[in-house]
């Protein structure tokens, strides 16, 4: 009968410490979460915090990140004044690259740039540096790339399945809209001269032409497809605009060509077929700028004849 005791104590004391050990290997393995991680930039390897904390933001890579982290503290003048990013860069400090001072302030645990930002080696002293090379990438895999280096990759991906699928079905409805042939034209007025753009330079290109399929005028395929853009005079506008135009300019930008007789004679004019908008919001192709482009360029169209 003791023997049987015995026993029962001892297979009762053995599943006790089975169970010890198994919670204290559960709280070793979670202790054990590395804070690091290797992620293969164009520079080559580089360790990056697996949470980044406090993120500089340079070179218009602002709405890459704050699509998916609220941990930036720092970015450049361009984003600061984006009227986009106001509400996420309300307490986050305008840094710059002219003002190394600045950047360490702030104490970055990682730094997003540009490769052609100035003085990036004295950047990689101040905290790990990730730097891109301006459309070595398709604007979707600069987003999922950027993605990666802030340990966020599964986020990123899923946003860019869904804003693709968002953008087809947006394509299809103003196709049947406007008409399968119906032309746009994508036009920036700063200073004193206009510009057009191709299929990949920010400004709602990507969404209009590489995603929801839009027609672009074939004189503008011919001067600034390849480009990206054409800076063309005010004598010339009228054979770049399409059946439809997206016009961005400043908001005190000098607006009196829009006032002129030959502008307005021009068709897409005169049958109120222009999208005026702010080019600060419409710069960029980072996921925050390009779902603002895509609710703002689709309602729009939508409402047009």
């Amino acid at each position: 009968m003791k023997t049987k005791l015995m026993l029962v104590c001892i297979a009762a004391l053995v599943l006790i410490l089975t169970g010890c050990g198994t919670d204290a290997a559960k709280h070793t393995t979670a202790k054990a979460e590395p804070k690091t991680f290797t992620y293969q930039s164009e520079d080559g390897p580089i360790e990056l915090p697996a949470k980044p904390q406090r993120i500089v933001v340079l070179s218009g890579f602002a709405g890459n990140v704050l699509k998916f982290s609220d941990k930036v503290v720092g970015v450049d003048s361009w984003s600061k004044m984006n009227p986009n990013f106001d509400k996420q860069l309300k307490n986050v400090t305008e840094v710059s690259e002219d003002d190394l001072e600045s950047i360490i302030a702030v104490k970055p645990d990682l730094i997003i740039a540009l490769q052609t930002v100035k003085g990036k080696e004295k950047l990689k002293k101040i905290a790990p540096t990730v730097l891109y090379t301006y459309g070595k990438l398709p604007y979707l895999e600069q987003a999922l790339e950027i993605g990666k280096a802030i340990n966020q990759e599964k986020a990123a991906a899923a946003w860019i399945k869904d804003y693709q699928a968002r953008t087809k079905v947006a394509g299809k409805e103003v196709k049947a809209h406007i008409g399968e042939d119906a032309t746009i034209s994508i036009l920036e007025k700063f200073n004193k001269q206009v510009t057009v753009f191709g299929d990949n330079w920010g400004r709602g290109s990507e969404v209009v032409y590489q995603e929801m399929g839009l027609k672009m005028p074939d004189i503008v395929k011919e001067k600034a497809l390849k480009a990206g853009y054409y800076t063309l005079s005010n004598e010339e506008l009228g054979n770049y605009m399409g059946d439809y135009v997206i016009l961005s300019s400043a908001s005190d930008a000098d607006s009196s060509f829009q006032k002129t007789a030959s502008f307005n004679a021009i068709p897409a004019v005169k049958n109120n077929r222009v999208i005026n908008v702010e080019s600060a919001t419409f710069y960029f192709n980072d996921p925050l700028t390009l779902d603002f482009q895509l609710k703002t360029i689709k309602d729009a169209l939508l409402k047009m004849n």
